[in-house]
């Protein structure tokens, strides 16, 4: 597997080996010793699975908080999404900075998302399907969203995006205060 440091500190890009041969191709998504001599030192106790019909399908920003924060293991095991992070970590020197990567199911990239980023994606084509583990159960009353279009991301978009109701009405960042604090992983 190859794992790649990006712009953000902690944010993770993975990208597993596979092997091809006749009847298609093989390859290992996860694992908790590969990940720990990266570094990544959680355990998911959670996978979640969503189905987007529509191209610009927009998820997002969404966020658990604490005691119940998740870090996420992201992959588009069908189609394409432009998958966004940001760090809300109060303190960081990242903070508010963002990072956008295309995720594909071609690829089978994945990107590591820890504890205090606000995560989203946008569908890039029809029939697209998101898979991600996360590091907490889900627990509704501390879960949280901020409007997608609030803190000049460049989501890609040639058209208005497909939202929830959520999402829609989600708080701006600027009516919205981090339940998170830094930490240096240094």
């Amino acid at each position: 597997m190859d794992i790649e440091a990006t712009s953000l500190e902690g944010v993770k890009l993975l990208t597993p080996q596979r092997r091809v041969d006749t009847r298609g191709w093989f390859s290992e998504s996860w694992n908790v010793n590969t990940l720990s001599r990266a570094g990544i030192e959680c355990a998911f106790v959670q996978d979640n699975h969503s189905r987007s019909e529509a191209s610009c399908t927009l998820r997002g920003l969404h966020y658990q908080h604490p005691p119940h924060a998740q870090d996420k293991l992201v992959s588009c095991v069908r189609g394409a999404i432009l998958d966004v992070v940001v760090d809300v970590r109060l303190g960081s020197p990242d903070y508010t900075r963002w990072l956008a990567v295309k995720l594909t199911e071609e690829k089978g990239n994945q990107l590591f998302i820890p504890k205090g980023f606000l995560h989203g994606f946008v569908t890039l084509v029809d029939d697209t399907e998101v898979q991600y583990k996360c590091s907490d159960f889900y627990a509704p009353e501390h879960d949280g969203a901020v409007r997608w279009d609030s803190l000049d991301i460049d989501w890609g978009l040639s058209t208005a995006p497909i939202l929830s109701p959520k999402d829609a009405h989600a708080p701006t960042f600027d009516e919205w205060t981090s339940p998170f604090n830094y930490v240096s992983q240094a």
